[in-house]
Formats: C-alpha cells, structure tokens, sequence
C-alpha cells in the first residue's frame, strides 16, 4: 500500500503559472498505487453503470470506443504535492454516459479493478468536468497510469481519478471511497487545499 506523509513537502512552486496552494511542477508522471497494477485486456475490460435503483448498463470496450471522443488537455494535482501541467488525454465525457439517464442520485462511487472506490459529488462529473479516457499524450493509456480506461477529474486531487475503471455506481447520499475511509478529504479541492479530513 501507497503511504503519503502529511509531511512531504515537495520542491516548491517555481514556475510562473498560478500552482495550488502546496504543489509543485514536476514533469515527470510519477506513479502511485495502493496495490499491484491490474494488466486488463482491452477484450475483457467492462464498464458497468449502476443506477441508485440497481438498474445497470454495460460497455464493453469496442462500445466506448463507438461513442463520440473528445480530446483534453489538463493541469493534474496529486495531493502527495506534484502538479503536472497540460497533460492531454482523449476518452468519452462522462456526460456523454449519463446524458439519457434519469436518475435523483447526488453522489457517484466510482470502482476500479482490484478493488479501489472513490467517492464524488453528481455535480463534480458533469457540465464538462470528467472524462472516462483512454489515451494519454496520443498513445493507448498505459497500465501503469490506469489502463485501458480511467476516470479523469483534473479539477479534484487526482485520486479521484479512478485508475483501471471498472463501474460507476449512482447514489441517493454519499459513500466514502478507499483514501476517504483512511482519512483523506472528503471532497479533495487541491485549490482549497483539502488534503486530509481534518483539512
């Protein structure tokens, strides 16, 4: 398991662009996990949505790559304090897998292979603000930053960018996830700097 020190402070903000309060330019994509790196076939990959009365529909991969793309270029803040700036990325916009759904949810619990969940609000996956993606820097998504699929939320820390994607679960009242069961926030603004659950 991946362990961050409240006391990890990083290099300090050196370049011209606005940071978050905290953060540090890196240029590198370090890689963090709370667990072995899931090798899932694209043949076998699925994604399951769930609505908050049980009712589910499934993607295969061969189903997402059908829906419509967009492309993303994005600042990503890891709450271990690195900013990567203009990451680019390509997948489907999680509008684009709600847009016919009828649902009261407020609360989404998104789940990967091997086990990991993380909690979001509705209102953090809409409106342009999340993608389920598949491509990263114009090559397949490597399994190591979450391939074949994962949830990109640029806006929030990045662990709740759910890496190896596997479900979306729609929900009536929020759900802590894997960090926020540990004590991580649990919304994760890195522009408020909500870290930590006391935070």
């Amino acid at each position: 398991m991946a362990v961050v020190n409240r006391g990890f402070e990083g290099r300090g903000n050196s370049g011209e662009r606005e940071l978050p309060p905290g953060q540090h330019l890196t240029t590198d994509f370090p890689v963090l996990s709370t667990s072995v790196t899931p090798l899932i076939p694209k043949d076998k990959w699925e994604l399951t949505l769930t609505s908050e009365t049980g009712a589910e529909r499934r993607w295969t991969w061969r189903d997402l790559r059908a829906l419509p793309t967009e492309s993303v270029v994005a600042d990503i803040h890891c709450v271990t304090r690195w900013s990567k700036l203009d990451t680019t990325w390509e997948g489907v916009s999680v509008d684009t897998l709600l847009a016919d759904v009828s649902t009261e949810a407020t609360h989404v619990l998104a789940s990967s292979y091997g086990g990991y969940t993380t909690n979001l609000p509705l209102t953090d996956l809409l409106g342009g603000k999340a993608w389920i993606v598949h491509r990263y820097d114009g090559k397949d998504l490597p399994a190591l930053h979450g391939g074949p699929v994962r949830l990109l939320v640029p806006h929030l820390y990045f662990w709740k960018s759910a890496k190896w994607l596997n479900g979306l679960r729609l929900l009536r009242r929020d759900e802590p996830g894997f960090w926020e069961r540990a004590g991580y926030h649990n919304h994760g603004d890195p522009w408020r700097e909500e870290r930590y659950e006391f935070d």
